[in-house]
C-alpha cells in the first residue's frame, strides 16, 4: 500500500452523506425483499441477497446494520427495523451453543441497541434495558463454553470443533469482555464460577501465540505478522499440530481476511484495555505484559497488511494466491476486481480499516510515534471503498460495498462472467463493517463521543 497525501476524517464528509444515503436504501431494500423463513442473508448473487447453509453468522449483521443506520443519521424508522427485529428473531443466536461467532451476531444487535441506550442516543424503558442487558450476560457465557485447553491457557474453539481455533474469534472476543463488563460470570460443575474476562484474554494470547507469526522461527514461512486462518490443536494433551486454513490458500498463506480481523480485534482490545479491571485477569497476566503482547502483534499485522496489499489498500483474497503471479507487480498500482486470476475481498478491507484506525489512535493517545500512518492508512483504505467501483450506486442491487469474497476455495461466489474471478458482489460483514468503519470516522470528524463497542458497558 502506498500512502498518498494527508487527509482527514472530516476531508471524508461528503462521502460519508452519500455513503449513509446508499446504505439506507440497501437496508430498507433487503427487509423488504429477504425471507429470514430462508435463514440469514450471507452474500449477493446477481445483486440480491441469498443465504447460504453453514452456520448463522451473519443475521446479526442485517439487523445491526440498520441500527447502525439510525446511529449516523437519527432515521427512526432504522431504530424500529433493528430493535424489532433483534427482539423478535435474535434469541436463538443467544443460547447458539454450536458456533464461535457471539461477538458478531449478538454485540452488533443487543450490544448496539444497549450502546445506543448508554449514550442517551435514545430512551427506553428500565426493562428494555435490563433486556439487552441479560441477553449479552447470556451471550458471552455461551460462548465462552466452548472451551479448549492448551499447553499455556486455552482457546474458543471454532464450529469445526475442539481441536480448531480460527483468527477471526479474536474479534468474537467481545462477547465475553460485555458479558463480564456487566457483572456476569459462567458457572460450571460444583457452582465452579469460571472468569470470562480470563478466557477472553487466554483466547487473545492463543491467537497471538499461534495464529499471528512474529518471525521467530517456527517454520519456514514464518514471516512478521502474517496470520493463518486455522490452528490445529491435539485435544488430548493441548499441544500445537499446524497451521490449516477453511477460507484461505492455505495454512501456509495469508488469508487477508483472517489478517483483518486480527488487527480489527486486536485495535479495539487495546483501546479498551483500559477500562478493564487488572486485578480481574491479573492471575493470567499483567496489563503491562498484555499491553505489550498486544501492541506488538498489532503493529506487526497492521504493517504485513500495509507491505502485501496493492497500493490503494484493497487486498486479494489471499497473499499466497497461487495466480497472483501471473498478474505481474500487482502491488504496485490499485487492486483490479475485473481480472482472469485471483479475485479482490473488499471486506478485508472494510474491516481492516478500522483496525488500522483504532491502532493507530491508541498509538496517539500513548504518545507513540508514527500513529498517523496507521489512522491515514485506515482513512485511505475508507476513502477507496466508499467510492467507484466499490460502493454500490446501483438501486437494484442490495449490496453496499462490492466485490467482496466470502469463500474462494469452495467456489461459493458468483461469477458474472466465466472469463474473469468472482465480482461486483457484496457480503453481509463487508456492508456491516463499511458501516462500522464510516461511523467511526463520522464521529471523529464530528467530534462527538468515540464510537467503541464497549461503550455499552459504560454508565
Amino acid at each position: 500500500m502506498i500512502l498518498t497525501n494527508a487527509i482527514s476524517p472530516s476531508d471524508l464528509s461528503d462521502s460519508l452523506k452519500e455513503f449513509w444515503k446508499l446504505s439506507g436504501e440497501k437496508v430498507l431494500a433487503i427487509e423488504k425483499n429477504f425471507d429470514p423463513k430462508n435463514g440469514a442473508p450471507v452474500f449477493t448473487e446477481k445483486g440480491r441477497y441469498v443465504t447460504r447453509g453453514w452456520t448463522e453468522w451473519t443475521q446479526g449483521f442485517q439487523y445491526g446494520s440498520a441500527i447502525l443506520q439510525f446511529d449516523a443519521t437519527g432515521d427512526e424508522q432504522f431504530l424500529e427495523i433493528g430493535r424489532k427485529n433483534t427482539v423478535e428473531k435474535m434469541a436463538p443466536h443467544l443460547t447458539h451453543i454450536g458456533v464461535h461467532d457471539h461477538g458478531f451476531n449478538n454485540v452488533s444487535t443487543y450490544g448496539n441497541l444497549l450502546r445506543l441506550i448508554k449514550e442517551k442516543k435514545i430512551s427506553v424503558s428500565d426493562w428494555e434495558e435490563d433486556f439487552y442487558k441479560l441477553a449479552l450476560k447470556i451471550s458471552g457465557a455461551v460462548q465462552a463454553t466452548r472451551w479448549s485447553k492448551t499447553q499455556e491457557g486455552g482457546y474458543i474453539y471454532s464450529f469445526n470443533g475442539p481441536h480448531s481455533l480460527f483468527v477471526d474469534t479474536i474479534r468474537s472476543c467481545r462477547a465475553l469482555v460485555v458479558s463480564h463488563g456487566l457483572g456476569h460470570v459462567l458457572q460450571g460443575e460444583n457452582d465452579r464460577r469460571i472468569s470470562l474476562i480470563q478466557r477472553a484474554v487466554q483466547h487473545i494470547r492463543s491467537t497471538m501465540r499461534y495464529s499471528i507469526y512474529m518471525g521467530n522461527g517456527r517454520d519456514s514461512y514464518d514471516i512478521p505478522g502474517r496470520t493463518a486462518h486455522e490452528i490445529i490443536f491435539n485435544t488430548n494433551d493441548g499441544n500445537y499440530r499446524c497451521p490449516n486454513s477453511q477460507q484461505g490458500y492455505t495454512g501456509f498463506s495469508t488469508w487477508t481476511r483472517g489478517l483483518a480481523w486480527a488487527i480489527c480485534g486486536l485495535g479495539e482490545t487495546l483501546e479498551i484495555l483500559d477500562e478493564l479491571e487488572e486485578k480481574d485477569y491479573e492471575p493470567i497476566i499483567t496489563k503491562e505484559v498484555f499491553k505489550r503482547e498486544m501492541k506488538e502483534a498489532a503493529l506487526a499485522t497492521a504493517n504485513f497488511y500495509l507491505k502485501n496489499t496493492p497500493t490503494d489498500g484493497i487486498p486479494y483474497w489471499d497473499t499466497g494466491a497461487p495466480n497472483l503471479y501471473k498478474m505481474g507487480d500487482y502491488l504496485n498500482r490499485p487492486a483490479e476486481p475485473y481480472n482472469s486470476y485471483e479475485p479482490v475481498d473488499s471486506s478485508a478491507a472494510c474491516i481492516a480499516a478500522q483496525g488500522l484506525i483504532r491502532i493507530g489512535n491508541w498509538l496517539k493517545i500513548n504518545g507513540e510515534a508514527e500513529w498517523d500512518i496507521y489512522v491515514q492508512a485506515g482513512l485511505q483504505v475508507a476513502k477507496a471503498l466508499f467510492q467507484r467501483p466499490y460502493l454500490s450506486y446501483d438501486s437494484n442491487h442490495e449490496g453496499l460495498i462490492l466485490h467482496s469474497i466470502y469463500h474462494e476455495p469452495n467456489g461459493w461466489d458468483y461469477k458474472p462472467d466465466p472469463k474473469l474471478v468472482a465480482h461486483g458482489e457484496s457480503s453481509m460483514w463487508g456492508d456491516y463493517h463499511a458501516r462500522e468503519l464510516a461511523l467511526l470516522i463520522q464521529r471523529m470528524a464530528d467530534g462527538e463521543n468515540y464510537y467503541s463497542f464497549y461503550n455499552c458497558v459504560k454508565s
